[in-house]
């Protein structure tokens, strides 16, 4: 499996996977040419080393972050991954990278994927009856 910062060249990808999930992050191009979008996925031939490509990848999941303008960290704006693939740890490498670059996340969800956020070691607050925060922060980060 790969996660690297998506490009141009994902756009169409991406844009996929959030629609299929049916998530609105915004303005996904924009972010994507701020460097803020992670894409993970594998690659069929599995022989090309880290970073290099020959086409062959397929990006199967997808991060939106939000860099956070009063505190440190980002926010994580969206992730999703393609139904069939989920439950093999892509969204737990997107958010693992997203929180090695970013040192600290936030994310809004619902009650539905809250599991998912605990697992990742996010703490977690209501919102209301059906929406949560949460925070998670890399280890030795003050």
């Amino acid at each position: 499996m790969f996660v690297r910062t998506a490009t141009a060249a994902d756009r169409l990808e991406v844009r996929r996977i959030l629609d299929a999930a049916l998530l609105e992050p915004g303005d996904v191009e924009r972010r994507i040419d701020d460097g803020d979008v992670l894409v993970a996925g594998d690659r069929r031939g599995g022989t090309e080393p880290a970073g290099e490509s020959d086409g062959s990848e397929r990006v199967l999941g997808t991060a939106v972050l939000e860099p956070l303008e009063s505190e440190p960290g980002a926010h994580v704006g969206a992730i999703g991954v393609r139904r069939r693939h989920r439950g093999r740890g892509i969204g737990s490498a997107l958010i693992d990278r997203a929180l090695e670059r970013e040192k600290r996340l936030t994310a809004r969800f619902d009650d539905d994927v809250r599991p998912f956020y605990e697992r990742l070691g996010f703490s977690i607050e209501p919102i209301d009856d059906h929406r949560h925060r949460g925070v998670a922060v890399a280890a030795g980060f003050v």
